[in-house]
């Protein structure tokens, strides 16, 4: 065969488009990690054949869990006890007692009726809203939620009001001039890319005044906010029986936890039904029994060891002031968005000049993620600097510094 003679395919086409992700900075790079001491990772990187340690400052193990004796142990446990696989969805024989446990103390934690336990967070909000909502229904949702909550919308088929940023009179207008019997009102409490809080009672409160559900994703809040990390729903004070038949509570296991997958909470009827109706949750085998025994264990240490959330708060007041004295002596470049979580994003601008930024860390020993559109809005590309209880004062003093020296030799 002349292969000259070959017609080109539309296959030859991705190619093109990953140079096109190159010209344009938005490349991604995977790399292999192992853990290490402390906040710190091994990194090896096959492509540039690279192995070395860095000081990590992109990990979202807010409380410094995932290596913790107790989780471990409880995972070990329970794979000898109960195997490493589920076997089957959680409605046929994959619902296993660990997991059972776990729903009940999770709905206990953050004082919601019920609990269903998924595999993963994506996996949770793709599936619950097109469960709730459907063609002839109505979502408002923030314009900065995250992916998952924007694809499960999607697959709704509802008509979708994005209201801007938590602009909640774009958002009752919305709500006034819609039509729909069924209205979702969806909302990060705590936005991924900015550490933004939302206001959870004025959310409530709308949600109330125009019989809308409200559907909060705290998958940053959860473990790290409210009494013994139970949530930003605690934290707002709507823990009252009088408001959870509104309110549907969603968090992952895969941050502040330490573990794996996610828990939707709310009126033990609408759990039910989304029970019954969730095909990501019908349609999926179960998360291993061995998942929710570590979960467990990482609840009891989250209720007993408060020091991690008071250290942790203690850590960010010491990074808000450090990092926004630096940028005093700088004026009119960068920019600490305002935020009292472990998500502290420094906007830098361009997709280039972050990418530099952060390569210029990494050579210095830091591994801190440069965020480019289309995860943040064009033009403000940032480094997304997340803190831990596995760092120390002398760790934030050090990543200072070597922005301080970045600053001075790359003129950015």
């Amino acid at each position: 065969m002349d292969l000259k003679s070959v017609r080109p395919s539309w296959l030859d086409s991705f190619s093109d488009a990953i140079v096109d992700l190159d010209n344009a900075y938005l490349r991604r790079i995977r790399r292999i990690v192992i853990p290490a001491q402390g906040a710190n990772l091994r990194v090896i990187d096959t492509d540039n054949h690279t192995d070395e340690t860095v000081l990590a400052f992109c990990s979202n193990d807010y409380l410094g869990l995932s290596r913790h004796a107790d989780l471990i142990t409880a995972a070990c446990q329970t794979a000898y006890s109960a195997g490493v696989g589920a076997g089957a969805s959680p409605l046929i024989s994959g619902h296993s007692f660990e997991n059972h446990c776990l729903e009940e103390e999770l709905a206990a934690f953050v004082g919601l009726p019920r609990a269903l336990y998924f595999y993963a967070g994506y996996a949770a909000n793709m599936g619950i809203i097109p469960a709730l909502v459907g063609e002839d229904d109505a979502v408002f949702s923030d314009q900065l939620n995250h992916a998952c909550l924007i694809d499960g919308v999607r697959l709704s088929k509802a008509v979708i009001h994005r209201y801007a940023h938590q602009d909640l009179v774009m958002l009752e207008n919305s709500l006034k001039n819609s039509t729909a019997i069924r209205k979702l009102i969806i909302s990060d409490a705590v936005f991924s890319m900015d550490g933004s809080l939302a206001n959870i009672t004025a959310l409530y409160e709308l949600s109330e005044r125009y019989d809308a559900l409200l559907l909060l994703d705290d998958a940053h809040g959860f473990g790290v906010l409210g009494e013994k990390g139970a949530g930003s729903l605690m934290q707002a004070g709507l823990t009252h029986q009088y408001f959870k038949r509104r309110i549907l509570y969603m968090a992952t296991l895969g941050k502040a936890a330490g573990v794996a997958g996610a828990f939707v909470a709310g009126d033990s009827t609408l759990v039910e039904w989304l029970m019954q109706s969730t095909r990501s949750y019908i349609f999926a085998t179960a998360p291993p029994a061995l998942l929710a025994s570590s979960i467990r264990a990482s609840l009891r240490v989250m209720t007993q060891d408060t020091w991690r959330q008071a250290y942790l708060r203690d850590l960010i007041a010491y990074f808000k002031h450090s990092m926004l004295s630096f940028l005093a002596l700088n004026p009119n470049t960068w920019q600490l968005l305002p935020s009292d979580t472990p998500i502290q994003p420094l906007l830098i601008g361009s997709n280039s000049a972050a990418l530099a930024v952060m390569q210029a860390l990494w050579q210095q020993g830091f591994w801190v993620a440069a965020i480019r559109p289309p995860t943040v809005p064009a033009g403000t590309a940032r480094l997304r600097i997340t803190l831990s209880c596995l760092h120390t004062t002398a760790d934030i003093d050090r990543l200072i510094q070597a922005l301080t020296h970045i600053k001075v030799h790359l003129k950015l």
